[in-house]
């Protein structure tokens, strides 16, 4: 692997980014969107030991959609180009595999950072999501929560051959993370099988660590950290030793 094709590769797919208006507009406002629909649904709701119903889980929410909407994007935009010919194309060249996986990692963690921050802006600017922690942080929990979202569908991309069944692996994928996070009922009032499951899931520790930074508890910070970075690097190496030059 060289960083000068890396980065050739994550400035090409930029620019094709860029010249998707639609993608790009869903990609910044989606996920501000649903997360200003909780907030609006739990307006009002009063108040559970002192804590609005919003504060509760909107870490949950502000981890959720993010996560999701990378998955989409990264994991349909990555088989468009295989079924286009424009990776085989691109690996009859002196790139590697593990230049170009990088390189659309760096161009949708890019992509992911800008969603992450205008998300978490508008939680806390408009929804009126309370934070003790520092700000900085819960935004760089989002940032890491999106990337583990693009790592993941760059992983699921080597196993679809159409962009439906891409979305059609969410139910596989994401669906059971998205019931067992906690969003739904806490994760200690699960079943014991089910509260296990969750411990094993990548988005429980981004759920994690956005609560962490909320409530100020650092301390607990450091191993939802960890975990989602090492996830996020196992779906990359992963990702790069399943990708294929072309879907049959």
């Amino acid at each position: 692997m060289r960083p000068s094709r890396t980065l050739a590769t994550a400035a090409r797919v930029l620019r094709q980014l860029s010249h998707d208006h639609r993608s790009m507009a869903m990609l910044l406002l989606a996920p501000s969107l649903l997360i200003g629909l909780f907030a609006w649904l739990f307006d009002g709701a009063g108040a559970v030991d002192g804590t609005r119903v919003f504060d509760r889980i909107g870490p949950i929410v502000l981890a959720i959609f993010p996560f999701i909407l990378m998955f989409l994007i990264t994991s349909i935009t990555t088989l468009r180009e295989r079924r286009t010919g424009t990776l085989e194309r691109l690996l009859t060249t002196p790139i590697g595999r593990g230049d170009l996986v990088l390189g659309y990692a760096l161009a949708f963690a890019l992509a992911a950072a800008a969603a992450a921050i205008v998300a978490v802006a508008f939680a806390v600017g408009v929804c009126g999501l309370a934070v003790d922690g520092p700000l900085w942080l819960l935004g760089a929990v989002a940032v890491l929560d999106a990337v583990l979202g693009v790592a993941l569908g760059l992983f699921a991309s080597a196993f679809a051959t159409t962009e439906f069944q891409a979305v059609q692996l969410m139910p596989v994928l994401v669906f059971p993370q998205l019931i067992l996070v906690g969003v739904f009922m806490p994760r200690d009032a699960m079943p014991d099988a089910l509260s296990a499951i969750s411990d094993w899931l990548p988005l429980s520790y981004a759920v994690d660590g956005m609560t962490a930074v909320v409530r100020d508890d650092l301390d607990a910070l450091t191993t939802p950290v960890l975990v989602l970075l090492g996830f996020t690097v196992a779906f990359l190496v992963l990702g790069a030793l399943t990708l294929r030059r072309r879907t049959p």
